[in-house]
């Protein structure tokens, strides 16, 4: 059950990586996207360190209220 709820938080933050990524870069056009190297590396881990903090979190949850003692 704590594989389920790790993937469901990895999911679950990667998609809020994806919108506050999506929020941040909404001013920026297309050519800038494909061509602004920086860009990727100010941004690039957004998404990947949400997705980990998610399933951290749900992880942590799991084992805070259904692990017996």
């Amino acid at each position: 059950m704590v594989y389920v709820l790790g993937i469901v938080g990895f999911i679950g933050g990667f998609i809020l990586g994806q919108m506050v990524l999506h929020f941040l870069l909404r001013h920026k056009t297309t050519e800038e996207l494909l061509n602004d190297k920086s860009l990727k590396y100010k941004y690039g881990l957004i998404g990947w360190g949400l997705a980990a903090l998610g399933a951290y979190s749900f992880v942590s949850m799991y084992n805070f209220y259904f692990v017996p003692l």
